[in-house]
């Protein structure tokens, strides 16, 4: 499917990206921001797995849901104009959106429920996770606004970026002893 003989193609240096299908577009277009800012939640990611020696089941989970981030980059990148493509592009399908669902009741089911809201912080491994889940956060705003310019989003990628902040946020506690070490908000604690 990627055959990458040559990095470089001197082809951007006009401030255009080639997508999938489609037109060139300029590299501040939303969907080129869209893909950039799932990659960029790939890569906090990839850092977050550094910090896991210590929970091969979430780390494990984590690459699963990297290779989903390049599905969802792929879909990003292969805009839907309605029109027959000569292959059958990659989509991000509501399966992935159940499975990052079943993990979240996984990792959640050992948690307190929550009385306060949580500090980004504890473990390095829940501090970069929380990263991630920001940073998440911000491509979901990004993929949203892109849906809401006009541009075909289908609704099992809106629901996995979604989905993936949340199974973030809960991972960052369940690497935090189990929600035992989170570092809670007290509101107006330094008035």
């Amino acid at each position: 499917m990627v055959k990458l003989n040559k990095i470089y193609t001197r082809t951007g240096d006009d401030g255009t990206t080639g997508l999938v299908a489609g037109p060139r577009r300029k590299k501040h277009d939303l969907r080129v921001e869209s893909y950039g800012e799932v990659d960029e939640a790939n890569s906090c990611i990839g850092l977050v797995r550094q910090h896991l020696a210590d929970h091969p089941q979430l780390d494990a989970m984590l690459m699963r849901i990297q290779n989903d981030l390049f599905d969802l980059g792929a879909d990003l990148a292969t805009p839907d104009t309605g029109k027959t493509l000569e292959y059958e592009p990659l989509r991000i399908v509501q399966a992935q959106v159940d499975r990052l669902e079943s993990e979240i009741d996984t990792l959640n089911a050992d948690l307190q429920p929550l009385r306060s809201f949580v500090l980004p912080g504890g473990t390095a491994a829940a501090a970069a996770l929380h990263v991630a889940r920001t940073v998440a956060r911000r491509a979901e705003r990004r993929i949203v606004a892109l849906q809401d310019s006009g541009e075909t989003v289908s609704a099992a990628a809106v629901a996995y970026i979604n989905r993936l902040s949340d199974f973030l946020f809960v991972a960052a506690r369940w690497v935090n002893d189990k929600g035992n070490t989170d570092i809670l908000w007290v509101p107006g604690q330094n008035r």
